[in-house]
C-alpha cells in the first residue's frame, strides 16, 4: 500500500522561473492494486514518482509504503521497498555488465552486502528460468554484456529485474515510451504477466490514454500537480478514450475556474 497526502513541491522558488508542480496532491493505492497515471506534460507524474522512490523530497506531506511513513528517507534507504523500471531502456541496467550480474544486482536489492560469490549456481539457474519466459533465447546469453540487446529485449529484462525481490510497490515509468508498437506490446502484455503472477502494488505513468484504460485495475489523471479524475470498477471498463478525454476537459475546465475566482 502506498499513500501519499497533501504533497506540495516548487521547483526554484522565490525566482522569475519558481514552477509549483505538485498542489496539494493526494492519492492512496491500495496493496495488490495497479493503478494507471496520466496527464499532459508538466501534471507532476514525473514528480510523484520521484517523491515516491525518494529521488526528491517534497516540501510538505507525508508519504507512506504500508504503514512506514518514508517521507524523508532516501532513495538508498527505500530500494528494498520501491523498484522502478525507467523510459529509457538504458536507465535501468549497468551497460558495462553482462546480463546475469545486471540480475544479481536487482537479486541483491535492499539487501546487506558483503564479501562473497555475487552469483551462485543456483541464483544463475533462477536467472535462466526467469529469462526463458521471455522466449527471446536470452537464457543462453548469460555472460553477453547487457548493451547488446535491443531496447525492447533490455526493458523485458528490467521488468524481470524489478521482480526479482519482493517489493511493496512497482513504478513504471513510461516504460514502453521508446519502443516502437509491436515491442511496446510485449513489454505491457508482460508487464501484465508479471504484476499478476507477482501480486505486485504497481503504478504505470503513460501518455497513452488506450494503455491507461486497457491496463491495470484503475486509472488517475494528474493535472496541475493534482489528482483530478479517479476511475475504477464498472464505470472504467465502460469508458473509451473519448469518454476519458471528455471527463478531464470538464474537470479541467471546473479546475480552471475554481482558480480562477481564488485569484479574483
Amino acid at each position: 500500500m502506498m499513500r501519499a497526502e497533501q504533497l506540495f513541491k516548487t521547483f526554484n522558488p522565490g525566482t522569475p522561473i519558481e514552477n509549483p508542480v505538485l498542489r496539494g496532491l493526494s492519492l492512496t493505492i491500495e496493496s495488490g492494486q495497479f493503478v494507471t497515471v496520466i496527464g499532459s506534460n508538466g501534471a507532476g507524474k514525473s514528480t510523484l514518482l520521484n517523491a515516491i522512490s525518494g529521488d526528491l523530497f517534497v516540501d510538505s506531506g507525508s508519504l507512506h509504503i504500508d504503514e512506514q511513513e518514508v517521507t524523508r528517507v532516501p532513495a538508498w534507504q527505500r530500494a528494498g521497498m520501491v523498484a522502478r523500471v525507467f523510459q529509457d531502456p538504458m536507465a535501468g541496467t549497468c551497460e558495462g555488465l553482462s546480463i546475469e550480474e545486471n540480475m544479481a544486482l536487482a537479486w541483491h536489492r535492499g539487501r546487506s552486502r558483503g564479501f562473497g560469490r555475487a552469483i551462485r549456481a543456483e541464483q544463475r539457474e533462477l536467472f535462466r528460468d526467469k529469462l526463458a519466459m521471455l522466449k527471446l533465447g536470452l537464457e543462453n546469453r548469460l555472460a553477453d554484456r547487457i548493451d547488446l540487446l535491443s531496447g525492447g529485449q533490455r526493458q523485458a529484462v528490467s521488468l524481470l529485474m524489478a521482480s526479482l525481490q519482493p517489493s511493496r510497490i512497482l513504478l513504471l515509468d513510461e516504460h514502453t515510451a521508446a519502443l516502437d508498437p509491436k515491442t511496446a506490446a510485449f513489454v505491457l502484455e508482460l508487464t501484465d504477466r508479471i504484476v499478476q503472477e507477482n501480486k505486485l502494488t504497481a503504478m504505470m505513468v503513460t501518455h497513452s490514454m488506450r494503455q491507461a484504460l486497457d491496463h491495470g485495475h484503475r486509472t488517475v489523471m494528474l493535472h496541475q500537480g493534482r489528482v483530478v479524475l479517479d476511475v475504477s470498477g464498472e464505470q472504467r471498463k465502460q469508458m473509451q478514450v473519448s469518454d476519458l478525454l471528455a471527463m478531464f476537459e470538464k474537470t479541467r475546465g471546473e479546475q480552471i475556474d475554481d482558480d480562477a475566482l481564488l485569484l479574483g
